[in-house]
């Protein structure tokens, strides 16, 4: 086939395609030869010859065939002249070797488009409040903060991937967007992709959907970091998590950086494969721990200081913040939504905020944070979380799958209501104080030396105090 004959061909296929795909998929094509039925066509990247392949071959050898050339296949090669990487075998029309090709050496309309795609794909913005200056440390969540600066250096990788993980309000979210900042402030020429897990899901399907895999792998392999928030939204989904997966294992092997935020530790998320739990928990998982007050005392000090700069007139009476710190205990959001408020009511009528103002703004916030945990609440979620019946909890069976969760139930009843231990061993079925004592007695133990326990109790806890 002339050069001539060829030109006619890319002509028909521009009307075909449209310019778009013709300038960045088929206009970088070089015919190289006809040999034995195969049509050889040189290309700058392995990716590029993959991604015609898949989505265009068929048309060219349509094309082709329609030209009167003898071809039954075709064949790509990377040209021996590219700067990026010598000559590779050829990929035969069909076949699929991964895209394991840095942007650096695709054509320049590719790389375009891949970036181009890239920045679309950042369906939710970075916070501009969420950074490292704006995050208050504190002891529980100390090792969340070191770990993410270390990362936000952008220097060589330590730990990969970067697991976050907590209740809701914690912070994990802030953490993970001041990396992003931080990156793209110190490596601007990095691409960095955030993105929940439920994004991530929409476009594999989405990608499925419309025949554009290649695109989809592509784009994902080509980040330098990327970051995945609420991993757990997967957790059931098997073909998304096999995607994920391999997504994960391509960017580890090109030592790129991973992070990932979740509700719980990843050997907790229920129905998450075995292969993805072993992934993520083979770098450094990091839990960031309910606040303490001294860190809530922080938060809102450091609130304050950000709302006197729209309400610099306003005062605020000593004892306000520490009442509210004391007060709003499970939930960072809500604590400084609370704040917020006060703020903005306080400048309405033209008050100082004191204990008064803060009682009458807040009155159904307070009363929420009041929310007693009762003793059959714990008993469901006990049951629940161990997968035996309530009947198993409070009844006289003293197998140890029903007497350990019936400890552990015991446990938190002393730690989380105001019952007695008379009272709580009533409500297990008739039993002794001393019974709900020896109980209690025992997981405070067991905490200390089996982790599972620890880790049991920790996530039972934090789902009642939700």
């Amino acid at each position: 086939m002339t050069e001539e004959k060829w030109g006619q061909l890319r002509n028909r296929l521009l009307k075909t395609v449209g310019q778009n795909n013709f300038t960045t998929w088929i206009e970088p094509l070089e015919f190289d030869t006809v040999d034995g039925g195969v049509a050889v066509f040189k290309v700058p990247t392995n990716f590029m010859g993959n991604y015609v392949s898949q989505n265009f071959a068929d048309l060219i050898l349509h094309e082709l065939t329609m030209s009167g050339e003898p071809v039954q296949r075709l064949a790509f090669r990377v040209a021996a002249n590219s700067p990026a990487r010598p000559a590779e075998p050829a990929v035969a029309a069909g076949s699929y070797g991964g895209a394991q090709d840095d942007l650096a050496v695709m054509t320049a309309p590719a790389a375009a488009a891949v970036r181009d795609t890239l920045e679309a794909l950042q369906a939710a913005p970075l916070d501009p409040r969420f950074t490292f200056d704006s995050f208050v440390v504190g002891k529980p969540n100390e090792l969340a903060h070191a770990a993410a600066r270390r990362v936000g250096e952008g220097g060589p990788v330590t730990f990969n991937p970067l697991v976050l993980y907590g209740g809701v309000g914690l912070g994990k979210t802030h953490l993970m967007h001041a990396i992003a900042w931080e990156l793209k402030e110190k490596n601007p020429h990095l691409n960095v992709l955030y993105l929940s897990a439920e994004q991530f899901m929409y476009r594999f399907v989405q990608a499925l959907r419309e025949r554009k895999m290649m695109d989809f792998k592509h784009l994902f392999r080509s980040v330098d970091v990327l970051m995945v928030d609420d991993v757990q939204f997967i957790a059931g989904k098997d073909s998304t998590q096999e995607e994920f997966f391999h997504t994960f294992n391509a960017l580890v092997d090109q030592n790129k950086q991973i992070i990932i935020s979740a509700d719980r530790a990843p050997g907790e998320i229920k129905d998450l494969e075995d292969r993805v739990k072993s992934r993520l928990q083979c770098g450094l998982v990091v839990d960031l721990h309910p606040t303490d007050y001294e860190l809530r005392l922080g938060i809102l000090q450091t609130k304050v200081q950000q709302q006197r700069e729209t309400y610099p007139d306003l005062r605020i009476a000593d004892g306000v913040l520490e009442f509210l710190a004391h007060r709003i205990s499970t939930n960072v959001r809500v604590l400084e939504g609370a704040l917020t408020r006060l703020f903005a009511f306080a400048s309405l009528v033209g008050r100082e905020i004191d204990m008064d103002l803060t009682q009458d703004c807040l009155a159904d916030v307070l009363r929420a944070s009041e929310r007693k945990i009762t003793v059959e609440e714990i008993q469901r979620k006990v049951s629940e979380y161990y997968n035996i019946r309530m009947s198993d909890i409070i009844g006289p069976k003293r197998l140890r799958s029903y007497a350990r969760p019936r400890q552990v139930a015991m446990y938190l009843c002393k730690q989380l209501t105001s019952r007695s231990l008379p009272e709580i061993g009533r409500r297990f079925g008739g039993r002794d104080h001393t019974t709900v004592m020896h109980g209690v007695k025992r997981i405070e133990e067991l905490k200390l030396t089996d982790g599972q326990i620890a880790e049991d109790v920790e996530m039972l806890r934090r789902s009642l105090e939700a």
